[in-house]
C-alpha cells in the first residue's frame, strides 16, 4: 500500500511540474499582446489631418521662390523669425484673405494649427512685403544721404581752399558739425561778422536750403573774462551775439527759411580743449554750426 502511494505521488507531482511552463507562455502571449495593442495605438493617424498638412506643405514648395532670391518660400527667413507665430510661418498671406476663400477653416481651435497652412484645396496665398519702412524711416534714409553729401561738399571745399585750420568738420551723434574758429569769423572780443568769411558762409548757406533738418547755430568762449571796455557784460552775451550775427546773415542776407535755424550762447560752459593752455582757449573761440539729425514736424 505505501509503495502504491509514493508511485500515484510521484506521478502526480511529475504532471504538475510538465504543466507550469504554460502558466510562463500564457504570460509571455499576454505581454506580446499589450505591447502591440499600444504600438498600433501610438502610431495610428489622423488622415485627414494629416493630409491638409501635407497638401498644404506641397503648395508651398511647389510655389515659393529660390530662398537667395528674397523669394516667399517656407525658408524665406524674414517671413519665418518675424511672423511671431505658427500662423504666419506657415501661411504668410492674412487671415482675411483666408475667410475670403471660404474655407472654414481660419479659426482657432483644436483643428487651427493643420487649417492655417492653407485652403481646404491646399493652396497659399503669396506673402505681403510686411516690412516696407515707414515714410518717416524714408525720409530719415534721404535726410541721412543729404547730411552725408553735404559732409563731403564742405571737406572738398575746405581743402581746395586750405582753410583747414580755420574750418572743421565732423560727423557727431547729434549731426554734422562745422565749426568755424573766432578769428575767421570776428575781431577780438566783437561780433561783427569779418568780410573774409561771408563767402564762406554764403557757400554754407547754399547748402542748407533743401537740407530737410534743422540748423543749430551754437557760440561758444574760452573762460578768459570779457575786457573792462567790451560792450558784453559777460561771456554769455558775446556767445550769444555771435551765433546771432551768424544767424542774421542766413536769414537776412542769404533769404533762408528762420524755421529751420535755431541758435544759443553756450559761453565757457561747453569747452573743446583746455582751458589752461593758450592754443587750447584759442580752440573754444569757436562758432559751431550743427545741421542736427532730426526731421521737421510735418503740418
Amino acid at each position: 500500500m505505501r509503495q502504491r502511494e509514493r508511485r500515484q505521488r510521484r506521478r502526480a507531482d511529475g504532471r504538475d511540474n510538465q504543466e507550469r511552463w504554460m502558466i510562463t507562455y500564457a504570460d509571455l502571449i499576454t505581454l506580446l499582446l499589450i505591447f502591440f495593442v499600444v504600438m498600433y495605438a501610438m502610431s495610428s493617424l489622423d488622415t485627414e489631418k494629416y493630409k491638409i498638412v501635407t497638401d498644404s506643405l506641397s503648395e508651398t514648395f511647389r510655389n515659393g521662390n529660390p530662398v537667395l532670391e528674397g523669394g516667399s518660400g517656407i525658408l524665406d527667413g524674414e517671413q519665418g523669425l518675424e511672423g511671431g507665430n505658427a500662423e504666419n510661418s506657415v501661411n504668410p498671406g492674412n487671415a482675411g484673405e483666408d475667410q475670403a476663400g471660404g474655407n472654414g477653416q481660419g479659426g482657432t481651435g483644436s483643428d487651427s494649427g493643420a487649417g492655417s497652412g492653407g485652403t481646404a484645396a491646399g493652396s497659399v496665398e503669396a506673402p505681403e512685403e510686411q516690412d516696407q519702412p515707414s515714410a518717416r524711416e524714408l525720409a530719415f534714409r534721404e535726410q541721412e544721404t543729404k547730411l552725408a553729401a553735404l559732409m563731403g561738399v564742405i571737406t572738398r571745399y575746405v581743402q581746395d581752399n586750405e582753410l583747414g585750420d580755420q574750418i572743421f568738420v565732423a560727423d557727431k551723434p547729434q549731426g554734422i558739425a562745422i565749426t568755424l574758429s573766432d578769428r575767421f569769423l570776428f575781431d577780438l572780443g566783437r561780433a561783427d561778422l569779418k568780410a573774409p568769411a561771408l563767402p564762406v558762409l554764403r557757400q554754407l548757406s547754399g547748402l542748407f536750403g533743401d537740407i530737410g533738418a534743422v540748423v543749430s547755430i551754437e557760440g561758444h568762449t574760452d573762460n578768459t573774462p570779457v575786457s573792462a571796455g567790451s560792450q558784453y557784460n559777460d561771456n554769455w552775451e558775446l556767445s550769444g551775439a555771435r551765433a546771432l550775427s551768424v544767424l542774421r546773415f542766413f536769414l537776412e542776407s542769404e533769404g533762408l527759411n528762420p524755421q529751420e535755424f535755431q541758435y544759443a550762447g553756450y559761453a565757457d560752459t561747453r569747452p573743446a580743449y583746455n582751458n589752461g593752455t593758450a592754443q587750447g582757449r584759442q580752440k573754444n573761440r569757436r562758432v559751431e554750426i550743427i545741421v542736427l539729425r532730426q526731421l521737421q514736424e510735418e503740418e
